[in-house]
This record gives C-alpha cells, structure tokens and sequence, in this order.
C-alpha cells in the first residue's frame, strides 16, 4: 500500500517516538514534538505506539490514498477530510483506495499527528524512522515530504474504525499555557530579582518556533550577577564554558529571550541554561503558536517525578480505554 502526496502541507515529516542514544554524538532524540498525540493516533488505528505517522505544523498536508485504510488525526484542532467531508478529529476513521484526505483551517494547538494503520513503513536509520532534516537522517529521503511523493504503508488492520480518545485524556496547553521548570546548574548566575522576575513574568510564543526550539518574548530582561570571565566563556555574561545541553533545557543568549531546545536540538554550546522544562510538559510544547501566552512555573526535583508518574498513569489509562 502507498499514499501519493498531492500536497506537502507545511513541514510535513515522518515522525516516530525518535531515536535516543545517540545524543552523545551530536544527534539529537528527534520524533514527534507532541508525542502523547503520536501515540494516541497509533493507537486508535491499532498500530504499536512507536510507528512512524506525518507530523505536519500549521496546514496540513493533502493524501491520495492507493487502498483502503484507517486513519486517525490527533494533537492540534485541524479538521481532516476525506474527498471533502469532515471527519472527527482524534477518532479513526476509514480512508478508501482512490480517495483524498485534506484538511480544514488550524482553529487550534500548532501540530497534527497523522496516523495510518500499519505506519508509514520508510526505512529505519539509528534505530528510527523520523526524519532529522538538518542532518538529512531518517524519513522520506532525509527530508519533509514534498508534492509527488509516494509514502510506503505497512501491512495494517480496518478492525478499529470508529474508536476515540475521550476528551478528557486529550492533551492540550491552557490559556495561558503552564511549563513547569526545574533550575539548573548556572541557576545562581541571575541576581535573585531576575530569579523572581523570570517565573512572576508572562512571555509570549515567538515566531522563532519550530522543531529544534521556541524563543519566548515579552518578560523582563534577566541580571546577572557580578563575575570574572572564565577562561574559554565568550564575554557577555550569558555566556559558559561550553557544555551540554539536556534535553528540554531553557538557555537566555544576553539574559533577553528564552529558547527551549526541543527534539531537534543541538546537544552542547556556550549559553547558560535557566533551567529544564520537565518531562511530563514537553509535549505541550508543540502545540504553541505564536504569540501564545505563558508562563513559566518553578518546581523541585520531587515535583518533576510526581508530574512524570502523572504522565505514565495518563498514558496507562489511554491504552486500556482503546485495548
């Protein structure tokens, strides 16, 4: 089976749950920025969590579909269609050979999570079959999709159609959206005002936001406090002797705008890093659009765990509602 891709959408990629292990090396996790969507589609078509889906940002991508098959479109508000007839959005629904599957207008939420039963069945690189275009890795070709296209599918079942999420196991950010932070390492580096200041703050969504960070702007400039440079750290007072950066860590080039370094993200630099936003809001993440209130939350390192556990029961109650 295959889908011949009408229209590439806007940044339209294959994306799985990633490729951990190899961040060591410069390459990051990659996969699905809303992973809990990605899972969620997987499983309303009866895949395993971890296949590969289209993960498009924006406008959704147009799908011509060479046999039947089932499909289930998670994660931001943009209704599918399927030769122009509205279909529920985190439910599976049939797609027959020769019809057409499109979307409406994004009415809410950043990213759709697109979901065919038996996967997008592309070759695996590193353990994975999401696609790190920086480093033309995984994917269609290393690459997002593009008009003429034709997407590979997995041998797949038509036994779910009609299956759904229940509105209250589906994910989305609140208005304003809420990141939990932990503080790291250089945490000390602000003055204790600017510590306040950068939680008691609203920030807003940047147009700088894509698949290896988002830039937030609006809170108050952060200060630093007094040092002597360090050997090897550049001169402004953001700056560090280079050192990794984990995974969801939130660095403040010249104490101005916060970035979020998700899935695509380098793995080290020069900047200092605030602190990490935890596990269990990552997610969340991926559905901002520009211009999105929010604010930042403190938490500790006991909080983060309990957050995560939270996220693990979360998923735990979703598989059995559609097993």
């Amino acid at each position: 089976m295959a889908i011949k891709v009408l229209h590439h959408g806007l940044a339209t990629t294959v994306q799985d749950l990633g490729r951990p292990g190899y961040f060591h090396l410069g390459i990051p996790v990659g996969g699905a920025m809303d992973r809990y969507a990605m899972r969620s589609a997987n499983l309303l078509v009866g895949n395993d969590e971890g296949a590969a889906g289209l993960e498009a940002v924006f406008l959704g991508p147009k799908l011509e579909f060479a046999a039947d098959a089932l499909v289930a479109v998670t994660g931001a508000d943009m209704p599918a269609k399927v030769d122009g007839v509205l279909q529920p959005g985190w439910t599976a629904f049939k797609v027959e050979a020769g019809q057409v599957l499109s979307f409406d207008f994004l009415k809410s939420g950043a990213r759709i999570c697109i979901a065919v039963s038996g996967g997008i069945d592309v070759p695996v690189a590193l353990g994975s079959r999401s696609t790190y275009p920086i480093g033309a890795l995984g994917g269609f070709k290393g690459r997002p999709i593009a008009a003429g296209d034709v997407l590979p599918v997995g041998e797949g079942s038509l036994a779910s159609e009609g299956r759904t999420v229940a509105e209250e196991l589906r994910r989305k950010p609140g208005t304003p959206a809420e990141l939990r932070v932990l503080p790291g390492l250089y945490w000390h580096r602000l003055t204790e005002e600017a510590q306040e200041n950068f939680f008691a703050d609203e920030w807003r969504v940047a147009s700088e936001a894509d698949r290896m960070g988002y830039r937030f702007r609006g809170g108050r400039k952060l200060e630093f406090v007094e040092r002597q440079q360090p050997f090897g750290a550049g001169s402004d007072p953001s700056n560090i002797v280079d050192s990794c950066y984990p995974y969801g860590s939130i660095q403040v080039p010249g104490g101005t705008e916060p970035i979020i370094l998700h899935r695509d993200a380098v793995s080290g630099g020069g900047y200092f890093m605030v602190g990490t936003v935890i596990s269990a809001d990552m997610d969340l993440i991926g559905q901002l659009q520009p211009h999105t209130p929010t604010r930042f939350v403190k938490v500790t390192m006991e909080e983060a765990l309990a957050a995560r556990a939270e996220w693990a029961a979360l998923l735990e109650i979703l598989r059995r509602s559609l097993n």
